[in-house]
C-alpha cells in the first residue's frame, strides 16, 4: 500500500513550485525555438541537481539522499504537469536504478555521486527499430568476463546526444545483457534527431565499442520496468494537468450564450477523463511501491501502470485538443505540446499494446 509520508509530501510540494515556478511549458518552447542542442536547459538541471532530485534513488554512501522510488515518482508526475525537458527519467531513475542494482563497486563509485550531483547524464539504449522489441535485440555484446565488445546500432536513445554515459542492451552469449559505455568512447557514433515533442534523442552506433558488463538478463528486465514505471509517473503527470486545464477552460468558455461546461455530452466526457485518472494514479502508486520493495510482481505492476498511462493520456490530449476547439488547434495553445509529448511517451519503452500482452503472458494467458 503507497502511502504519503510528510517526507513525501515536502518533496512533492516542494517539487510543484519548483516546476510553477522555474520550469513551465514555456521553457519547453524555448528549447524547441532556441534549437538547443542538448534537447534542455543545463543551467536549469544544476538547479534540479541541487534540489536534490538526480540523488533521490542514490545511496546516501554515493553522495544521494536514498528516498527511494516512490519520492521519485513524485517528482516526475510533478515534472510531466508541464512537459520540462530534462534528462531526469534517464538519469536519477533509469541510471541509478542500473548501477545501484549492477555493476562492480567501481563502477557505482565512479558514476552514482556525479548523477547524485547532476554532473553526468546517463540514457538507455535498448530499441533497434520502430516498435519496442527487447527480446529481439540483435546488437552484440563479445568477449569473456565482465568486459565486452559492441556492435550493433540502437534507435531513438531519449538523452543519447547528451549522455556521459550509455546503457546498452545487448546480446550476450548467454542472453541478454546491460553493459555501461562511456559515450565519448572509440567506436561509438551518434546522431542527434530532430523529435516531434522537442525532446533530445538520438540514433547510436558501436562500432567495436568497449564496455562493462553491469548484469545479465534479470537487470535488463528490472531497468525496463523502472524506466516504465517512471515515465508512467511523467505521463500521470502530463495528463492530470492537460484535464485540470480543460476543465478550467469549460468553465470559461461561452457558446450559444452558455458555458461549455454546462454541456451535457462534455460533462460525460470530462467525467470519463477523471475516473482514467484516478485508475491511472492507482496504477502508477501500486507500481511504485513495488519496485521500491523489490516485490515479485513488480514486472505485471510495470505493464498495468504503463498500459493504463498511455490510454488516459491519449484520452485526455485528444481531449484536450478537441475542446479547445480552434484554439486547440494552434502553436500559441499548449494543447499541440501535451499531444505531441503523449504521442512518444506512449511508444517509448512500449506502447499499451506491448504491456497488454505483456501483462497476460505474466498472468498465464
Amino acid at each position: 500500500m503507497f502511502t504519503l509520508t510528510d517526507e513525501h509530501r515536502m518533496l512533492q510540494d516542494s517539487a510543484r513550485d519548483f516546476v510553477r515556478d522555474k520550469l513551465p511549458v514555456a521553457v519547453l518552447r524555448g528549447v524547441r525555438d532556441s534549437k538547443n542542442a542538448d534537447g534542455f536547459d543545463r543551467a536549469l538541471w544544476a538547479e534540479m541537481a541541487a534540489m536534490g532530485w538526480t540523488g533521490i534513488i542514490v545511496p546516501e554512501a554515493h553522495g544521494g539522499a536514498g528516498l527511494g522510488y516512490r519520492g521519485l515518482g513524485l517528482v516526475l508526475e510533478e515534472t510531466g504537469r508541464t512537459l520540462a525537458p530534462s534528462p531526469l527519467l534517464s538519469t536519477a531513475m533509469i541510471g541509478a536504478t542500473a548501477l545501484v542494482r549492477g555493476g562492480s563497486e567501481a563502477m557505482r563509485a565512479t558514476w552514482l555521486p556525479k548523477i547524485a550531483d547532476g554532473s553526468a547524464i546517463v540514457a538507455l539504449a535498448v530499441d533497434e527499430g520502430a516498435h519496442h522489441a527487447p527480446a529481439k535485440t540483435k546488437l552484440t555484446a563479445d568477449g569473456d568476463g565482465d568486459a565486452v565488445t559492441l556492435k550493433g546500432a540502437k534507435d531513438y536513445v531519449a538523452d543519447g546526444q547528451t549522455a556521459d554515459l550509455l546503457l546498452v542492451v545487448a546480446r550476450g552469449k548467454g542472453g541478454l545483457v546491460l553493459v555501461a559505455v562511456e559515450a565519448n568512447a572509440v567506436g561509438v557514433t551518434r546522431k542527434t534527431l530532430k523529435t516531434v515533442d522537442s525532446r533530445g534523442a538520438a540514433d547510436i552506433t558501436f562500432d567495436g565499442a568497449k564496455g562493462v558488463v553491469l548484469g545479465d538478463e534479470k537487470l535488463v528486465e528490472r531497468v525496463l520496468d523502472a524506466a516504465r514505471i517512471g515515465l508512467a509517473a511523467e505521463m500521470l503527470g502530463t495528463a492530470t494537468q492537460g484535464f485540470e486545464i480543460t476543465a478550467e477552460y469549460l468553465k470559461t468558455r461561452t457558446q450559444f450564450g452558455q458555458l461549455i461546461g454546462s454541456f451535457q455530452a462534455l460533462q460525460h466526457r470530462a467525467g470519463k477523463m477523471l475516473v482514467d485518472l484516478e485508475l491511472t494514479r492507482s496504477c502508477v502508486l501500486a507500481a511504485l511501491a513495488a519496485l521500491e520493495e523489490d516485490r515479485k510482481e513488480v514486472a505485471e505492476l510495470a505493464s498495468l501502470a504503463k498500459a493504463r498511462a498511455a490510454e488516459t493520456l491519449h484520452t485526455v490530449s485528444n481531449e484536450m485538443v478537441q475542446m479547445h476547439g480552434g484554439i486547440g488547434m494552434t502553436d500559441a495553445h499548449d494543447s499541440g505540446l501535451y499531444m505531441k509529448r503523449a504521442r512518444v511517451a506512449e511508444a517509448l519503452y512500449g506502447s499499451a499494446g506491448f504491456h497488454r500482452d505483456r501483462y497476460a503472458t505474466l498472468q498465464g494467458f
